[in-house]
């Protein structure tokens, strides 16, 4: 099965039938946390129902209609983005999403979303993209702004809930604006993209996994730098110093079930050189005192003969 990596933890893939027994798990561990936004024909609470509901998105996809995707983090399927409908004659689809709260706050979604959007405009020449949210889900709505939707207007009533019927905000982008916003090279921004999941994935022991900090030498540039300005004053690593004491601190039991995740960016690129502005979040055990936190970090890449490295990144923790 051809599966595109969204970072180093992160795979999407098309979520199938045979599948049936991972998307009902998901479920489970979602349920009640989406069920106020999903539609209950989607919420699949046996295995044969989950089976049902993933030939349904198997039997559009072979008609050229709805489609459905699944996140895959650390291997294990928490979530995932749908065409809900995509209509190639008419030029319009609707987007949708789900996602359990373990795996949220780390960009999935909207990273996922603008790989469908990209494909539906540029390769199937759609129109106009619809996002349909209640108007206090909150998140849904977030990602609508992050894509860079207009609210079109709310339908009064137009959504059926478990708990009656409620008002449905339509959001939507068209071909002509999704264009507008584009870098220039996609294919840029794509690799600068792989390189930050790949530092940030480096760090990642969670569930038992061994952390591999040695993929930094593969995403800097020998000579590069990485600096720390948290405290009263910077302190500046070469990638030997930064590497050491880590690694030792992710295997030695001092920081455990430890992994960070970027949560926005503006990226911008200048020819052979480039700028990434990320904020990101934190999570793990401290000799054995669970922290969360979040921060910022600034990173430069440039491209060199054998493709596009990180040159210096500096951070700042600001909780």
């Amino acid at each position: 099965m051809i599966a595109t990596h969204l970072r180093a933890d992160a795979v999407l893939r098309a979520l199938e039938p045979h599948h049936a027994e991972e998307f009902l798990a998901n479920l489970d561990r979602a349920r009640e946390h989406i069920s106020p936004w999903v539609g209950a024909a989607f919420v699949a609470t046996d295995l044969d129902a989950a089976r049902a509901v993933l030939q349904r998105y198997a039997d559009g996809r072979a008609a050229d209609g709805k489609r459905l995707y699944g996140i895959w983090l650390d291997g294990v399927l928490v979530g995932g983005a749908m065409f809900v409908t995509f209509d190639a004659r008419s030029g319009i689809c609707e987007v949708g999403c789900w996602l359990e709260p373990g795996a949220e706050g780390r960009g999935l979604i909207t990273q996922v979303v603008r790989m469908m959007l990209d494909w539906a405009f540029l390769e199937r020449g759609l129109i106009r993209a619809e996002w349909h949210a209640l108007p206090d889900n909150t998140r849904s709505v977030a990602v609508a702004k992050r894509l860079g939707m207009s609210l079109d207007g709310t339908m009064r009533l137009g959504a059926i809930t478990p708990t009656g019927r409620q008002d449905l905000q339509v959001w939507s982008v068209l071909a002509g604006e999704w264009d507008s916003g584009r870098a220039a090279d996609d294919g840029v921004k794509a690799e600068l993209d792989r390189l930050t999941g790949a530092f940030l994935g480096a760090f990642t022991n969670t569930g038992g996994k061994r952390p591999d900090v040695e993929v930094i030498r593969e995403v800097f540039i020998p000579e590069g730098r990485i600096i720390s300005n948290v405290g009263a004053e910077p302190v500046i690593y070469d990638l030997d110093a930064f590497i050491a004491p880590r690694q030792a601190m992710l295997t030695d039991g001092t920081l455990t079930e430890f992994s960070e995740w970027e949560v926005a960016e503006r990226t911008e690129i200048f020819g052979s050189v480039a700028h990434r502005f990320s904020e990101y979040r934190k999570s793990g055990r401290k000799d054995g005192v669970w922290f969360e936190g979040r921060g910022h970090k600034t990173t430069q890449f440039v491209r060199t003969p054998d493709g596009w490295r990180m040159s210096s990144m500096a951070w700042d923790d600001v909780a």
